[in-house]
Formats: C-alpha cells, sequence, structure tokens
C-alpha cells in the first residue's frame, strides 16, 4: 500500500481528494492536514510514502512546508497539487525539492497514477504543463547557461549582465531555447529540463 498524507486549507478539497485516493486498491490516505505547520508535523510522526501538498496555506505555505519536510527527511516524496501554473509557483517548488507539480483539475486516474510514478522513484509534472520533446533539444553550452540562469528566475537583463552579453542575445538563446525544447514559455522551458534533468 502506498501511504499518503493530504494537506489542503480548504476542506472540501481535501475531502475530495481523500475520498478520490481511498477508492485507489493500492493507496491509503493515512494522515490529513489543513495548513503547512500540520503537513510538517504529520509527516515527522506518520513518515508516509507520499506527501501530497497545496502550494497556498494558512500559518505555513506549501513551499516552506515542503522545504521543512525535506529538511527532516531528503528523501521524502512530495507532489505539489496546485491551480496555480505559473512560474512564481513551479520554479521555487522544484528548488525545495518537489518530485511531481500537478494541477488540482486533474482527473483521479491522473492523480492515482502521479502517487504510483512518484512513489516509483520517478518524477511528474502536469502533462498540460509542458509539451512532450526530445531528451536535451540539442541545446549548446551556452543555452544551457542561460536555462540555469533562468530556472534562478532571473530576467534577460540580468542574464545579460551574468554573461556579459547583450540583452538582445538572450532574447535569441531563450528563443533558441524555446525552440529547441517545444515550449512556448519559461515556466515549460524549466520543467522540461527539469524532468530530464538538464538542470
Amino acid at each position: 500500500m502506498i501511504r499518503v498524507l493530504v494537506a489542503d486549507d480548504h476542506p472540501v478539497v481535501r475531502q475530495g481528494l481523500c475520498t478520490m485516493l481511498e477508492l485507489e486498491d493500492d493507496i491509503v490516505v493515512v494522515a490529513r492536514a489543513a495548513d503547512g505547520e500540520e503537513a510538517v508535523m504529520m509527516a515527522r510522526r506518520d513518515h508516509p510514502d507520499i506527501t501530497l501538498l497545496d502550494v497556498q496555506m494558512p500559518v505555513l505555505d506549501g513551499i516552506e512546508a515542503l522545504r521543512r519536510i525535506r529538511a527532516d527527511d531528503p528523501e521524502a516524496r512530495v507532489i505539489v497539487l496546485t491551480t496555480y501554473r505559473n512560474e512564481d509557483y513551479i520554479f521555487p517548488s522544484l528548488r525545495a525539492g518537489a518530485r511531481g507539480y500537478l494541477l488540482k483539475d486533474s482527473s483521479r486516474e491522473e492523480l492515482a497514477g502521479a502517487i504510483r510514478a512518484v512513489a516509483a522513484g520517478e518524477s511528474l509534472l502536469d502533462p498540460d504543463m509542458v509539451d512532450a520533446a526530445k531528451d536535451d533539444g540539442g541545446l549548446t553550452g551556452r543555452e544551457l547557461e542561460v536555462l540555469r540562469l533562468m530556472a534562478d528566475g532571473h530576467n534577460n537583463g540580468q542574464i545579460a549582465t551574468a554573461l556579459y552579453v547583450s540583452e538582445n542575445t538572450v532574447k535569441t538563446h531563450v528563443s533558441k531555447i524555446f525552440t529547441k525544447l517545444g515550449c512556448r514559455d519559461r515556466a515549460a522551458a524549466v520543467l522540461v529540463a527539469w524532468k530530464r534533468h538538464l538542470l
């Protein structure tokens, strides 16, 4: 059985997630948390195989809860489950050690599949957030440097300063990165790179 901790501050959402998961033969919900602090405490107490963690929660937000859970147990497997698909949440979640990033409108099958995949040691991203593409897309060394700086949240001007190039040169690199990885924006490019262990 895969033991799961569900952390979400909305009672209806929390109950809905638990109800969906309890329909699966190989998944059992062992704890439910209503805020980030509770999630950290329950992760310490129950040692779940997987923690489903909402990003925006009271007392302690999901990103900080994720950091603390991983600090307690570097092997902890956490899936960030959120309504937000923007880079303000994606990048910090990945840097904090999330093993998966799923949107709350995922189906029961997608949610259960994500839990099984992460429990088996895989990293998982919501399929709607990333376009499939070849392994590294043939990125050059300079493009990988730009990509790493993008992942750290730097804008084009900051990347230009760090690499001693013009901002137009950075824009060209970013455009090529999008094309090679088959992505439409910075968040998707970083997610693809993260999934392929390029970062």
